[in-house]
């Protein structure tokens, strides 16, 4: 992950051998470790004590002041900031209502939980408010920035898998940072965690607040293509992964167009792009046409050109 991008990860430690093995962890790892505790008081602490970098604490399962107040003096002692992690999923009901946990009840719960730690003395504090429902996810944080000046970790929880799971992620996450709500992000998707922080990466980076691999731009294939975009563009992407080339064009605006409509402007804004005719395609760069390619040389062209270029 550390490899993908990541620049914090989160651990769920379990049981006390889990929160031994964070001193382990910590001797590989170059980014915090965020320890994820629940139920269980005592494990906040010997996390703390092994070396976790913050504290997720779930006010639905460790909610009792005395043991609260016991991880804060442990964590203020070695300058280790607690994040609150409220989850729809944790809340409680009121009354054991059966109803369905709204924004307001994941901000007051939160809220309640703030105060605490405040009542001893500790501000070292990260806010985190996630429901898998995206608008009830905005509304939640929306909330809280009204209440409060601490940092938010962002996300939308239980997303589901990597189709859907984007969609949901890009949205509430996007909307909140767009808004100038968010410190810290994270993409919750059922598989590889790889995705997640790919998913991350374009989301910042669509927004201007992160820049990681190049910018391709390609249009949605319509009646005036006459070439195989979709193929193109595949090939292209493999061919930068396969080359090694994300990372060293980090920043760099490539377009694929497939038409001469939209295609010649785009290329040309582009610092290294393609207009699609019939067949051929011009090549720009830096917005002149450096020379025209039949189709079945533009990814070679395209890669050639990018190799040597001079940001």
């Amino acid at each position: 992950l550390e490899k993908e991008g990541c620049e914090i990860i989160r651990v769920a430690v379990q049981d006390k051998e889990s929160a031994c093995a964070l001193g382990r962890i910590k001797e590989k790892a170059h980014i915090p470790v965020v320890a994820d505790i629940h139920f269980n008081y005592r494990l906040a602490i010997d996390a703390a004590k092994n070396g976790a970098d913050c504290i997720r604490l779930n006010p639905g399962n460790i909610y009792k002041e005395n043991e609260i107040k016991k991880i804060v003096m442990e964590a203020a002692g070695r300058h280790i900031p607690i994040r609150i992690g409220v989850n729809s999923g944790s809340v409680k009901r009121k009354n054991n209502s059966s109803e369905n946990v709204n924004a307001r009840d994941m901000a007051e719960s939160c809220m309640r939980y703030m105060r605490t730690l405040e009542k001893f003395n500790f501000r070292d504090i990260i806010i985190s408010l996630k429901a898998s429902d995206v608008p009830t996810t905005i509304k939640a944080y929306e909330l809280m920035a009204k209440a409060c000046n601490y940092p938010f970790h962002l996300g939308v929880t239980a997303a589901g898998s990597p189709g859907p799971g984007v969609i949901k992620s890009a949205i509430g996450i996007g909307t909140l940072l767009y808004n100038g709500i968010g410190d810290t992000i994270r993409v919750s998707l059922t598989g590889n965690p790889k995705e997640e922080v790919k998913t991350a990466y374009v989301i910042l980076s669509s927004l201007g607040l992160r820049e990681k691999g190049p910018d391709i731009i390609s249009c949605p294939t319509c009646g005036r293509c006459r070439v195989n975009l979709v193929k193109i563009v595949g090939e292209a992407e493999k061919q930068l992964k396969k080359l090694h080339l994300e990372d060293k064009l980090t920043g760099v605006k490539i377009a694929i167009m497939g038409c001469h409509v939209n295609g010649p402007g785009e290329a040309r804004e582009a610092d290294i792009g393609i207009a699609c005719g019939n067949g051929t395609g011009a090549l720009f760069k830096k917005g002149r046409i450096t020379k025209k390619v039949c189709e079945k040389n533009m990814v070679s062209s395209l890669i050639s050109e990018l190799q040597n270029l001079d940001k």
